[in-house]
This record gives C-alpha cells, sequence and structure tokens, in this order.
C-alpha cells in the first residue's frame, strides 16, 4: 500500500553560504508532501520531514544545483527500528530499500531500485539472507505462519510479500509502501529479491501462483541489514553510491560475503 505518512530524512548537501541555503529552502518549502525544513549550513546538514521518497527529496534538493547525500532516516514520531538492503546481482539491476518501523503495526518502505524493464516487478522479503550463491540461495518468501502466497493487503499471505513496484521508461522504480505485518526486528538478517515480472497476487491460476506469485526470474536481491535512525548514537563505516550506510556495532554488515572495512566516507 503507497504510504503518506511522514519520515524524516537527513542529507549532507555542500552549502558554503547563505544563498545556498535560501535556494535549498525555496526547492523544499512548499514543495507537495514536504512538511518541514532544517537547515544547517556549517554542518551541511539538511532534516526534512516528508510523505515523499527518499529519491524524491533528493531529486528536489540536487533542482538546485547542490550534490545530495542521504546520511540517515527516522520515523517523525515513534522508531522502533530502521534496516537498509542494498540491492544487486548478476545483471544491471541494483537499487536501495529502506525500512522504518514507526509503529508496532506499521512499517514503511522507500526504495529506489535501477535497471529494470518498464513496468510491474514483484518485491518479496525472502526468509534466508544467505547470498552464496546470488539470490538463488535466499531461499522461499519469508512466510513464519505458514500461509498461502497473496497480496500485501490480504490476511492470506506471506508476511514477506510487498506486492509490485512499477519501473518507468528509464527502467527507475521509485516506490514508499506501508505495510501491516513486516516488522523490522523479525527481518534482518534476511533478504529482500526483486523479481523479473509481475506478482500475480496469488489470483493467477498458475501452479505457481499461491507460492510465488509466478513472477518469474530473481533480479537482484539484498541482505537486509540494521541501519541507523536519526536519532541513534551512530558510526559511518561505509558510503557507495551516494548513499551512507551506518551500524550501531563495530561488526561487519552483512552482504554478498564481503567484510566492509571501517573507511571514511570520504577515502570511498
Amino acid at each position: 500500500m503507497e504510504s503518506d505518512r511522514t519520515t524524516k530524512l537527513e542529507f549532507g548537501v555542500q552549502m558554503t553560504c547563505n544563498n545556498c541555503v535560501n535556494s535549498v529552502r525555496s526547492a523544499l518549502e512548499g514543495a507537495p508532501g514536504v512538511q518541514s525544513v532544517q537547515i544547517d549550513l556549517a554542518q551541511e546538514q539538511v532534516l526534512v520531514e516528508a510523505s515523499l521518497t527518499s529519491q524524491e527529496v533528493q531529486r528536489l534538493i540536487e533542482s538546485t544545483g547542490k550534490r545530495a547525500v542521504l546520511k540517515g532516516v527516522g520515523a517523525a514520531g515513534q522508531d522502533l527500528g530502521v534496516a537498509v538492503a542494498m540491492m544487486g546481482g548478476a545483471g544491471p539491476v541494483q537499487g536501495v530499500v529502506r525500512f522504518v518501523q514507526v509503529s508496532q503495526d506499521s512499517c514503511l518502505i522507500d526504495g529506489s531500485i535501477d535497471g529494470l524493464e518498464a513496468g510491474p516487478h514483484g518485491l518479496h522479503v525472502h526468509a534466508l539472507g544467505d547470498l552464496t550463491r546470488d539470490c538463488l540461495s535466499c531461499g522461499d518468501h519469508f512466510n513464519p505462519n505458514g500461509k498461502q502466497h497473496g497480496a500485501p493487503q490480504d490476511t492470506e499471505r506471506h508476511v514477506g510479500d510487498l506486492g509490485n513496484i512499477v519501473a518507468d521508461s528509464s527502467g527507475r522504480a521509485s516506490f514508499r509502501l506501508e505495510d501491516s505485518q513486516l516488522k523490522v526486528w523479525d527481518i534482518i538478517g534476511r533478504s529482500l529479491v526483486v523479481d523479473s515480472g509481475e506478482d500475480d497476487l496469488g489470483r493467477g491460476g498458475h501452479p505457481l501462483s499461491k507460492q510465488t506469485g509466478n513472477s518469474g526470474e530473481r533480479l537482484a536481491c539484498g541482505i537486509i541489514a540494521r541501519s541507523a535512525s536519526l536519532f541513534q548514537n551512530i558510526k559511518t563505516i561505509c558510503a557507495c553510491d551516494g548513499v551512507t550506510i551506518w551500524e550501531e556495532r563495530d561488526r561487519p554488515i552483512a552482504g554478498k560475503g564481503r567484510k566492509m572495512a571501517d573507511t571514511p566516507a570520504a577515502n570511498l
């Protein structure tokens, strides 16, 4: 389900003067979906509360000619957990998807995935955080209650069933979903997978409809790792493709069997 709930987004933005601040503020304030804007010139920091995707807010900031890097995500009210999945695979599909638990009964999923064919693609949380054989080793859909596959709004569904995201003509799918069954604390260490085709939501009549939604091969995947909210004491350990990832403790983020070094973002 598309969400209009607001979240707080922290961006690092290269700003050198008050004119830069005014330009960024003008681009954000009054934009549909933006609730509030706070800018700290000395820290080169922009805090935005919005119901937009992080990608949409970043585009607004960068419309001023200033480069923006998303540095943190948090709930506008409660913040019960934040996670991130860096999506990749053998092909060109890649992206970043973030999960914010805003209440006991609501998880926001905000993401952008590139390299897709235009049209709908199934998106699912899978049971295993195993990428030793890329996406083939991620296991089945996360289904702790032993139910049949269904749509996100169905009672009869896998917990990991997130429905479809839609890629535009450029191959990008930017999305912001709200789910009542997914809990951040249940999915840390599992995986997120995007498929080649449309999920029929269990209604297609195909033998795989009630198992996978008959959504085709697994195009890209990523282990769901604990991330940082705006309200935690955090340590930067990795930055790639303009996205900074944090961990709360001194341990590597899971993913593809690689250990990420404790490296300042500016050196990556």
